[in-house]
């Protein structure tokens, strides 16, 4: 009798813990979907980012062609970040009866739901430009407040649309390079946080390309060229510029006629580093500074030694040692595809061969000014 009270009195025991432990298996699981959906309703991404490009309306059918809609304009600027010999596209959308207002410093104030929409794409073959295409990513910032949010999309075989990203991707691109070989790379689509990598200035994401002085060139709308900030002005989109004409402007780095070789190396630095290389950007501990308006020498790397590149010195003692590219840390890391050396450390896995030859140059022609 005593054993069969014992039986039943731990049966009742394990039903009781079975239920306690189910209990709060559920109170887990209540917890897990509060937070699941506190992390939705809290990410600004998952709220405005579509399914698809086409979803958006920026592009007449079939959208593969990018031909924008009328709100939709086209634009470039004047010297392009290196991403391993990719080509781009670049579009604005501002909302209807806004205008972009610009700063003293010449920056630009973009109204809250502008779109920035860049498509990057590779040419079959790089000699001959009307060969045919394939696009890889369409990569958007939209404005929702004093911040940006980036969405990246990624195109489908069949080149009909492009699919939401945000977790990024690995894509197998080739084609056939300028001196007639064939080149193949896994193409990195950065997720949402490594945009943030480059995009943030003192911890709010924004854009790097469309500033006044990048935008200060011309551009072909149809059979007419005309300066892109004449442009914007006349469609209402910008405020009117005092002189734009005399106004700075950013070379075209791969031009040779474009400006002096001083202005084409500073132009490459300040697209492909200045991002990161800046106060307030994520390499501010570094000391380095590159954006194209530095004028303190130290700052730009000469005699400068690193603070922590560890092997990213290549055990050369300065970042910059005029007259001797082969002496600047500054030239090792660019000529790196080391993941552990490179610079810049996203966006790219070979070498920008001619900007390397530019800014090897630079440095071996030194001005004494510096």
């Amino acid at each position: 009798m005593m054993m069969n009270v014992i039986v039943i009195k731990y049966h009742y025991q394990e039903l009781f813990l079975d239920l306690i432990i189910k209990m709060c298996n559920k109170i887990k699981l209540i917890f897990f979907l509060c937070a699941i959906s506190r992390m939705f309703s809290a990410n600004p991404i998952l709220e405005h980012a579509l399914p698809k490009l086409s979803d958006y309306g920026f592009f007449d059918n079939p959208i593969n062609i990018q031909n924008p809609n009328a709100d939709v304009i086209p634009y470039t600027i004047s010297s392009q970040l290196f991403s391993d010999y990719s080509e781009k596209l670049r579009f604005i959308k501002i909302p209807d009866n806004t205008i972009i207002t610009h700063n003293p410093d010449h920056t630009l104030n973009f109204p809250v739901g502008t779109y920035l929409i860049k498509t990057f794409y590779y040419l079959n073959d790089r000699r001959e430009k009307t060969g045919g295409r394939r696009l890889i990513e369409t990569r958007i910032l939209k404005k929702i407040s004093s911040e940006w949010i980036a969405i990246p999309y990624v195109w489908n075989d069949e080149q009909t649309d492009a699919l939401v990203a945000l977790a990024g991707e690995r894509i197998n691109v080739n084609w056939i390079h300028d001196n007639g070989i064939k080149k193949a790379i896994s193409y990195g689509v950065p997720n949402v946080n490594q945009c943030k990598s480059c995009h943030a200035y003192e911890n709010i994401q924004q854009p790097i390309g469309p500033k006044i002085r990048n935008l200060n060139y011309e551009f072909t709308y149809g059979s007419t060229k005309m300066n892109q900030l004449d442009k914007w002005i006349s469609l209402g989109m910008l405020e009117p510029l005092n002189q734009n004409s005399f106004l700075a402007r950013t070379v075209n780095y791969l031009d040779e006629n474009d400006g002096t070789l001083d202005d084409r190396a500073r132009a490459w630095l300040d697209i492909n580093c200045a991002h990161c290389h800046r106060k307030g950007g994520p390499a501010e501990t570094s000391g380095l500074f590159l954006e194209i308006e530095q004028t303190d020498s130290t700052a730009l790397g000469f005699y400068k030694p690193p603070i922590a590149a560890g092997r990213g010195s290549g055990n050369r003692r300065y970042n910059i040692v005029p007259g001797h590219p082969d002496r600047s840390i500054l030239e090792f890391r660019i000529s790196s595809t080391d993941p552990g050396i490179m610079m810049p450390e996203l966006n790219r896995r070979l070498v920008d061969e001619k900007g390397v030859a530019l800014i090897r140059t630079w440095i071996r022609e030194m001005l004494p000014k510096y």
